[in-house]
């Protein structure tokens, strides 16, 4: 019982309680303060008992000091929390289905900058939509999201985390198929691979409960290679209760793409390209999404910034803390000490001059 009121003690200045380190220099300056009475012997003083307020004379330094170390404590702010509220947050599962075909590496999004590619403006506002800025939003810290990139093949190149960190990492990494056997649009097999990724997530109880399982898909073709067709990946996403935000990056005709020349250069040349827009958009209605047209990266922007107002991470409470703040009882005690000290310092134990 002796010990309850400490219970969740905390001081909000911590760093002032150093200043508890002065009182033995207030104490040691205490003793110098002695007066004096000259004499031609010691002999007599030598033999004379201490004895009546001579023994007390210690009394006011101690005083001091003990007020020194009370006023340090009021002054690092003494307190105790009455009442806690934590924070109640369900994210979001969201899996990023990538396109790095070749014809990712056309150099249309960015109006007179042609070292751009449209991966390069897509991972750009990616990292945004991520860890917030660029316009895009506030970024998702609360959110599990993956990676799956397709060209040819599909390949898983992030498993969902909470480490954004090193999914930024990884997402620079993503680079433009440049094999003619990698460099193909297989948007079933990509689509696929991240339903399969967030029904997984359903078995891990140790992951973080999240709210709802969401995809953005973004291809700038039309699906041309894999064993899983669009639609076939979004019944499975639809059995799933997942959302597919499907972008169309891109427009039917030429654009501009670098290609090597025989003397190993690269030399922008302007090829004809197709944009399955007809499929992207019954692939978002079929499993109740939306579907989306970027022609640059102003519209790419725009986009992210609408699926990042749609998908909010809940937030249910708001944290507080209401304190009890203990430093009065301190001053007034250190107060109190530093008032006895003078008066006994002037009466009782009154010291030469």
């Amino acid at each position: 019982m002796g010990n309850w009121w400490l219970s969740g003690l905390e001081f909000r200045d911590p760093l002032a309680l150093f200043a508890m380190f002065l009182a033995p220099l207030v104490w040691r300056l205490s003793l110098r303060s002695t007066g004096s009475v000259i004499t031609s012997s010691l002999q007599g003083v030598a033999a004379t008992p201490i004895r009546g307020r001579v023994r007390w004379l210690w009394l006011p330094g101690g005083l001091l000091s003990l007020a020194v170390v009370a006023l340090a404590i009021a002054l690092a702010g003494p307190r105790i929390g009455d009442a806690t509220s934590q924070v109640h947050r369900e994210g979001i599962a969201i899996v990023l289905v990538i396109d790095r075909s070749g014809s990712m590496d056309a150099r249309d999004f960015v109006e007179g900058d042609y070292s751009v590619s449209r991966l390069d403006a897509l991972k750009k506002v990616i990292g945004d939509f991520i860890r917030g800025g660029g316009g895009v939003g506030q970024g998702r810290p609360n959110d599990l999201i993956g990676i799956v990139a397709f060209g040819t093949y599909a390949d898983s190149i992030s498993p969902l985390t909470l480490d954004h960190a090193n999914l930024m990492a990884i997402l620079d990494q993503v680079q433009v198929a440049r094999e003619p056997s990698e460099a193909n649009t297989a948007i079933g097999e990509g689509l696929a691979l991240a339903v399969e990724r967030l029904r997984l997530l359903d078995e891990e109880t140790q992951k973080k409960k999240v709210r709802s399982k969401v995809i953005i898909l973004l291809s700038d073709g039309a699906n041309n290679a894999g064993d899983i067709e669009p639609m076939q990946a979004a019944e499975l996403a639809a059995g799933h209760n997942i959302l597919v935000y499907a972008i169309a990056a891109g427009s039917t005709g030429y654009a501009p793409i670098p290609l090597p020349t025989p003397d190993g250069r690269l030399q922008l040349v302007r090829e004809y390209m197709e944009v399955d827009e007809k499929t992207l958009g019954d692939v978002a209605k079929r499993t109740g999404g939306r579907f989306y047209h970027a022609g640059n990266v102003e519209e790419l922007i725009h986009i992210y910034q609408e699926i990042d107002r749609l998908e909010k991470s809940e937030i249910s409470e708001v944290r507080y803390v209401q304190y009890r703040e203990l430093y009065a009882p301190f001053v007034v005690l250190g107060m109190l000490l530093m008032m006895v000290a003078a008066v006994l310092q002037v009466t009782w134990l009154r010291r030469l001059p």
